[in-house]
């Protein structure tokens, strides 16, 4: 017998060109993101009004008061940097 080549199903349509990069699963990055909103929410907002959770992570957040924000605020500056980079990359060739 024959033994049959497993391949990967993708959503893209019959022909279209594979990404040369690695495949992430869709549940894995809304799980995630679900947690980056939930620590950055506490972090934010939560932390100031309740009290101690006993978890030294999150206890550590709670009790900053000037770097609790960073780490949440890298990533959307961060994105917003890259892309601004990428539209500045995309006028200078395109010029």
């Amino acid at each position: 017998m024959m033994s049959k080549k497993k391949t990967r199903r993708t959503n893209a349509p019959r022909g279209a060109p594979k990404s040369p990069g690695f495949e992430l699963d869709t549940g894995l990055l809304i799980v995630f993101s679900v947690l980056v909103f939930i620590i950055g929410g506490y972090a934010v907002l939560f932390s100031a009004f309740l009290p101690l959770t006993g978890i030294p992570i999150l206890d550590t957040i709670a009790t900053d008061t000037h770097y609790k924000y960073f780490v949440f605020l890298i990533i959307p500056m961060g994105t917003y940097f890259i892309i601004a980079n990428w539209v500045g990359w995309q006028y200078y060739q395109n010029s």
